[in-house]
């Protein structure tokens, strides 16, 4: 199994930052500080930063990111040697659902394949949803908890391999049986040991798969 992060990972930016820059909600970097500081958990942080934007928002933000986030090079790649190798790919994303989807569309990745959170535009604001929240054995408040849907797929029964590049994958990666990694989940691999291999684009992690010591 394939666990692949979304935001600076499947996309060149992280989207949710970038929509705070771009649309600047008055009040949006105090919560910044607090979750990067601990202060906030990611899902309180995120369900109240997007509480800031009005519902009527929604076409605009979902137009910007489509326009400016950008799929890492070599995705298209790596969906077709999962599919010609019977391994199964899922996308793994803190990202929101009126933004993730979109963006994926062109890829034909089943949606019972993409786990990221929800949202409601019925109030005068944004309201984050969170299917995907944390099992009994998570207690960090993720949002879209990505050890619980690892954990749906046992060890002993499967190879986890997970792809990513920042805090929200941490966790995940200490379940996987190897990580391809970015920017700071990088270094927290070699702090901790992991089996990792960098990678900048999605050719570098199918001609890693295609040496099959995986």
């Amino acid at each position: 199994m394939l666990f692949c992060d979304f935001d600076g990972t499947i996309t060149l930016s992280d989207n949710i930052v970038a929509v705070m820059k771009q649309f600047d909600p008055p009040g949006w970097r105090p919560i910044v500080d607090d979750i990067v500081a601990l202060r906030k958990s990611v899902r309180q942080g995120v369900g109240e930063m997007f509480a800031l934007i009005p519902s009527a928002r929604k076409q605009e933000i979902t137009d910007y990111i489509l326009s400016t986030a950008g799929i890492r090079p070599g995705f298209q790649s790596l969906l077709d040697w999962c599919k010609a190798n019977g391994v199964e790919f899922y996308v793994t994303s803190g990202g929101i659902d009126f933004f993730v989807y979109p963006m994926l569309a062109p890829f034909d990745i089943p949606l019972d394949h993409i786990y990221c959170n929800g949202s409601s535009f019925e109030g005068d604001r944004i309201e984050i949803l969170w299917p995907h929240a944390c099992d009994d054995e998570c207690d960090n408040d993720c949002g879209m908890c990505k050890t619980t849907v690892i954990r749906r797929f046992p060890k002993d029964r499967y190879t986890r391999i997970l792809i990513g590049d920042s805090v929200t994958d941490f966790a995940g990666a200490k379940l996987a049986d190897l990580v391809f990694s970015r920017s700071h989940l990088t270094e927290r691999c070699v702090e901790l040991g992991l089996p990792h291999v960098p990678f900048e684009t999605f050719h570098d992690v199918v001609r890693h798969l295609d040496e099959g010591d995986w």
